[in-house]
């Protein structure tokens, strides 16, 4: 679904990831690699299979947008280092798109992991006309951001519902879902100026509210 934002042009993808075209920049947020295997660590049988989600939902991207740059907006690693940190670097020295990272309250590794890959590491990104960060702020300019995990409950006839992951517009600011696929989500209490899109298997889609 291709968006105005601020006057740009983006495109929200049904992985959770948006595209800005005239930057030729994909934007994602709270992929929270390493978590499987902190878990499996810790004792709590989790499955070995979404390990790979990211890399595998990144080379399907790679072929729909032309992604010259990368912009991770926050949440990159879950925790301390694993194994799984040797995947990413593997995977990022083999990248052609540079990739800076907006770091979140989960990105704790020591600064000599990132300087094994191309990352660069900032606290937040002024790119206009939009302000990146990892936790939603207020700011002058148009802000996008990541952190909450955004999600709505839908409900159907009789008793049915099912939670689902959104992009979620107030004004001034687009939280982007979580971008990892074993991360949860919270569900959003939507206002009437806000503005809801939904992620589908295959497409992204509006949704109409009762208050909006």
């Amino acid at each position: 679904m291709t968006i105005d934002l601020a006057g740009e042009q983006v495109i929200l993808d049904p992985s959770g990831a948006l595209f800005w075209k005239r930057k030729k920049a994909l934007l994602v947020a709270d992929v929270h690699l390493g978590k499987i295997t902190h878990f499996r660590k810790n004792g709590i049988p989790v499955p070995r299979e979404p390990i790979l989600d990211f890399y595998r939902k990144m080379e399907s991207l790679k072929q729909l947008y032309p992604i010259e740059k990368l912009y991770i907006l926050g949440d990159l690693f879950h925790s301390s280092l694993n194994r799984e940190w040797t995947i990413f670097e593997q995977w990022s020295k083999n990248q052609k798109c540079s990739m800076t990272l907006i770091s979140g309250n989960h990105d704790i590794l020591p600064s000599q992991a990132y300087a094994n890959t191309p990352l660069e590491v900032v606290e937040s990104l002024i790119l206009s006309p939009f302000h990146l960060t990892h936790e939603p702020e207020t700011h002058s300019k148009f802000t996008i951001c990541g952190h909450i995990h955004p999600g709505i409950l839908l409900r159907g006839k009789g008793r049915q519902s099912i939670k689902v992951r959104c992009f979620f517009s107030k004004p001034n600011q687009l939280i982007l879902p979580a971008f990892g696929t074993f991360t949860g989500l919270h569900l959003m209490p939507i206002e009437e100026e806000d503005r809801v899109y939904i992620l589908g298997e295959n497409e992204v889609l509006a949704y109409r509210n009762s208050t909006g």
